[in-house]
């Protein structure tokens, strides 16, 4: 289980794949919220997860055991697949290819 926080409202999923696309929230495929403010989407995920995709920024408490693709900029662990950001980025090891439209920070 992981709980998600997108502009700020919390919701418990038990997926691994989270995406925002159209407006809308889907974790493994299934929507789980069918409505995002209009506006700059931040996501916020507490615990690991497979992949992550966003139409804004994404920060992740936790690692990600895939790819994070994010039209914002990206907080996270470390990532076991590849990275694609439009903003900055801070995060841990990237095991795949990164590339970040703003500035990259790894720990």
């Amino acid at each position: 289980m992981s709980i998600v926080v997108i502009n700020g409202k919390k919701i418990t999923v038990s997926g691994n794949n989270v995406c925002i696309s159209e407006n809308k929230v889907y974790v493994d495929g299934k929507i789980v919220l069918d409505e995002v403010a209009l506006g700059p989407v931040k996501l916020i995920v507490e615990g690991d997860l497979f992949k992550v995709e966003s139409e804004g920024s994404v920060e992740v408490t936790g690692n990600v055991k895939g790819d994070i693709k994010a039209s914002g900029s990206v907080h996270c662990g470390d990532i076991s697949g590849n990275l694609t950001a439009m903003g900055s980025v801070h995060c841990g090891n990237v095991e795949g290819s990164a590339s970040a439209m703003g500035s990259m920070h790894r720990s």
